[in-house]
């Protein structure tokens, strides 16, 4: 199968953050086996993060405000890349930036590597212009997709926020300035207050919702984003296993990102490409494409 015109093994991606480089997981298993690895969200310049505590349980899920803790793109070009390349299937450079010059630097940088596919985090805040998200905006998703289009011939993947009012004016702001693909949705923003304490649970105060319990919306993003861009979207966001990834699939992705499932089990990436493997053997499906996009939906 192809995604943005990458081919990759199989539809199932670590998504960017809970699987690192791939170096930990390598260790209980081959990592080649995954269709590919989004790394660790990547800067210019290292960053260490937000001040613990900065991840906090949820039903069902969990919130997170990591900060994009990395060592930054170089570092990664040098030390991780070499690493994943020699041992993972399809790399993905997710990276992010507070200004368009962080942006298209760190996209100069790695277009200059062997990575398959760049992903455009447009999560991150946009300090010149009051700390709120690049991808809040149809206006600021375009500009920085522009901006980054224009120094990178590599796949470019954008990924979206879910926390805008219409996530479709999106997707086809970044399409219209050279997106390849879209991949979403990223977390959901949410807070937890320890009621002994009355502080919020994350130093930080709000943090990103992953998990089991933003699936439906997930699901109902992509299934609208699907129908109002023409290029490929890659689905994510709460899934848990097999049926939600072919869920996912029938709403419109051509592929998925497994993040905060991979913290509680680091098998489940196998057991999500075995579990494809076996609904299709079942279903007499001979290939992914008689599913993708195939929700019948109610009239």
């Amino acid at each position: 199968m192809t995604v943005a015109g990458v081919r990759f093994a199989n539809p199932v991606i670590a998504a960017s953050g809970t699987y690192g480089f791939g170096e930990d997981y390598n260790e209980l298993y081959p990592i080649n086996i995954l269709g590919g690895i989004s790394c660790k969200g990547l800067t210019l310049e290292p960053r260490e993060g937000n001040t613990p505590p900065r991840i906090a349980e949820t039903p069902a899920g969990m919130l997170n405000s990591v900060g994009l803790q990395n060592p930054g793109v170089d570092t990664f070009i040098e030390k991780h890349l070499p690493f994943m390349q020699k041992k993972g299937g399809v790399v993905i450079a997710n990276f992010a930036g507070a200004t368009i010059e962080d942006y298209v630097q760190t996209a100069e940088k790695l277009e200059q590597t062997d990575v398959s596919m760049l992903e455009l985090n447009i999560s991150c805040p946009n300090v010149k212009e009051g700390g709120a998200a690049w991808g809040v905006t149809a206006e600021s998703a375009a500009k920085v997709t522009k901006a980054v289009r224009a120094v990178t011939k590599k796949p470019l993947m954008v990924k979206l926020t879910p926390n805008v009012s219409d996530i479709t004016e999106i997707a086809k702001a970044v399409e219209s300035e050279g997106a390849d693909c879209v991949s979403l949705i990223n977390t959901l923003l949410g807070m937890r207050i320890d009621i002994k304490t009355r502080r919020p649970i994350l130093r930080n105060n709000v943090g990103g919702l992953s998990g089991a319990a933003v699936f439906p919306v997930a699901v109902r993003m992509v299934w609208q984003v699907a129908n109002a861009v023409k290029i490929d979207v890659v689905g994510m966001g709460g899934i848990m296993n097999a049926e939600d990834a072919i869920e996912m699939m029938l709403a419109g992705a051509k592929a998925i990102q497994i993040g905060t499932v991979i913290i509680s089990d680091p098998y489940a990436p196998l057991k999500i490409i075995g579990g494809i493997e076996h609904y299709m053997n079942v279903n007499d499906v001979k290939n992914l494409s008689e599913v993708i996009g195939k929700v019948e939906k109610w009239q």
